[in-house]
């Protein structure tokens, strides 16, 4: 180390690693089109990696599919289930007809409740 000085170089800036001897692996390209607005993006992918059947535009942010010989890929969504929201969750303890009774108990409570806070003889001033 004594013979190879580091005084005057840039570090950070260069790398002291060269790429002599080293050996790429093989690759291969795929193309992806969007079906939202219709873009190509070619990717590269190792030789032996699985590519995968979508990807995300990187125009309008839509779902590319990938482009195989015949066309695109099917994706297969029959095991995706739909997310099931708040109001889903509700509707599985409780009725139609007793959200509606909530309600109006609710509503009537705070109408009160409010209306019990003011004082009648006070008249508002614009």
């Amino acid at each position: 180390m004594a013979d190879r000085s580091l005084r005057g170089i840039r570090l950070g800036a260069q790398s002291l690693q060269s790429e002599e001897g080293v050996v790429f692996m093989e690759r291969k390209e795929q193309t992806y089109v969007c079906g939202a607005c219709g873009r190509e993006t070619t990717l590269t992918f190792a030789a032996d990696a699985e590519a995968p059947e979508t990807w995300e535009c990187r125009t309008c942010g839509g779902e590319a599919l990938l482009k195989l010989d015949k066309g695109t890929v099917e994706v297969d969504r029959s095991g995706e289930k739909a997310a099931r929201t708040h109001w889903d969750m509700l509707l599985e303890r409780r009725s139609i007809e007793e959200l509606e009774e909530l309600l109006a108990e609710r509503l009537a409570f705070i109408r009160d409740r409010r209306g019990a806070g003011q004082d009648p003889t006070r008249v508002k001033s614009a």
